[in-house]
């Protein structure tokens, strides 16, 4: 195997070649190895650990969902612990738990995660059972129909939290009728429809070796993840194709709409308000992230001080963004007493039109850049946090961001360009979502 230390991005570099990613000042590496077939290896060395995280990512999520295969990643999610060609489900759970380990799954809108978290010394059976569990998977019609019945309990939970339904009916209105506004769970009625051979399909068709990245953290040794992953998949390790490159494109929408109201008798009204974002290629979302934390992210925040420390309107109140591969968006959550609802709507819309027009000030600029430092350092504290990041990156990115260079970027941002952001982003269409004792629109408190 090759090795170089001059790292191209993920996704040209050639199978059979071993790049440097980043070396660390004890000498320790982040590498990447292409594997014959396009998979992806890439590993991180964390000192003083004592486990090993080890995580397959598939470059597949709902938004490559056809109407009719709606909620079939997330199906998946929960089929391939079903059983393989060489083990049970019960298998499964009892040789993770035999070692004290963790073997769990997530599916996003644009990826899929399935990841172990274990002691060093049972990396083998880590890597080798999340390796039978992606690409052997039986998916067998009996097991569909049991995961059915546990699916549709998952939307239903959803659907009885306010909160979590809130944030689907506000990305529904958002992104409009696309694959990225629809539900990760799919519809009741997509996964009553559901059938093995929808699944299986979506699982033949999409989980493909140039799509997927093994990353692993821990106390591990690139050389021997290389081994143990070459031992797991053997003859399927085949061919001089290259590796999928990031996600991108520009996605069309549809126009989206202005209000949506979920009536249901609750104690608390729960609001989301918010727009459409910004991509996470573009190159000002470290501002964006700024701008977040100072507007919506801690107990010093401008929405927090307004909302619940001046004025007592509401326990709960944040802002966040998601990023997409080509769009995204930002958002306030507050929930509030329902008469209370439309002063709370009406403080959100001064703070966001007050920011667009005058942007924060420095000192909100400066401990918007200290929460997202804090964040990212102390985020990276355990090796299931290591795994996470090289992980994404190498897949949403195709090359490995060193925390000094994320720290540098953060701290490259301004006041200027946290206000010409704001300016851009607050002065977007705003769509509001409500979950509350509202029998329809008309009824909503003024200001909403």
């Amino acid at each position: 195997m090759k090795q170089q230390n001059h790292a191209r991005a993920g996704h040209l570099q050639r199978p059979g070649t071993t790049h440097v990613l980043h070396r660390g000042g004890g000498g320790e590496a982040v590498r990447r190895t292409v594997l014959p077939g396009g998979l992806r290896v890439v590993t991180e060395p964390v000192p003083g650990v004592r486990s090993a995280s080890v995580g397959i990512w598939v470059g597949v999520g709902s938004r490559d969902e056809k109407r009719a295969q709606a909620g079939a990643a997330h199906y998946l999610e929960h089929l391939l612990f079903k059983g393989t060609a060489r083990r049970s489900a019960l298998d499964i759970a009892q040789e993770i738990d035999a070692v004290g380990g963790e073997l769990n799954a997530f599916t996003s809108k644009e990826h899929t995660c399935y990841y172990a978290h274990v002691l060093d010394r049972d990396l083998p059976l880590a890597v080798d059972m999340l390796c039978d569990v992606v690409f052997d998977a039986v998916n067998s019609k009996a097991d569909v129909d049991i995961e059915r019945s546990v699916v549709l309990e998952e939307i239903a939970m959803r659907d009885d939290d306010p909160e979590d339904l809130l944030h689907e009916m506000f990305t529904a209105a958002v992104l409009g009728d696309h694959p990225l506004g629809r539900s990760v769970l799919g519809s009741e009625e997509s996964i009553t429809e559901m059938t093995r051979a929808r699944v299986h399909g979506f699982y033949r068709t999409n989980y493909a070796m140039p799509k997927m990245v093994v990353a692993v953290a821990g106390n591990v040794e690139h050389g021997r993840v290389l081994r143990l992953v070459r031992k797991a998949l053997r003859d399927r390790l085949d061919g001089q194709v290259m590796p999928d490159p990031p996600r991108a494109g520009r996605v069309r929408l549809p126009k989206q709409k202005p209000l949506v109201l979920h009536s249901e008798e609750t104690e608390q009204a729960h609001l989301l308000m918010g727009c459409r974002g910004f991509s996470r290629h573009d190159d000002r979302r470290f501002a964006l992230g700024v701008l977040n934390a100072a507007l919506g992210g801690g107990m010093s925040s401008r929405l927090f001080q307004e909302i619940r420390e001046k004025r007592g309107l509401a326990y709960s109140v944040y802002s966040a963004t998601t990023a997409y591969a080509d769009t995204g968006t930002f958002s306030v959550y507050a929930g509030s007493a329902p008469e209370r609802l439309g002063e709370v709507a009406s403080v959100i819309r001064s703070v966001l039109a007050g920011v667009a027009a005058d942007g924060l000030s420095e000192d909100e600029v400066e401990r918007g850049r200290g929460q997202l430092r804090g964040s990212l350092v102390l985020g990276l504290e355990d090796s299931a946090s290591r795994m996470s990041r090289i992980g994404k990156s190498e897949l949403n990115y195709a090359r490995h961001f060193t925390v000094e260079q994320t720290l540098e970027r953060i701290d490259a941002v301004t006041h200027d360009d946290v206000a010409e952001l704001a300016g851009e982003l607050l002065r977007r269409p705003l769509t509001t979502a409500v979950v509350g004792p509202y029998a329809r629109p008309e009824e909503l408190p003024d200001g909403v």
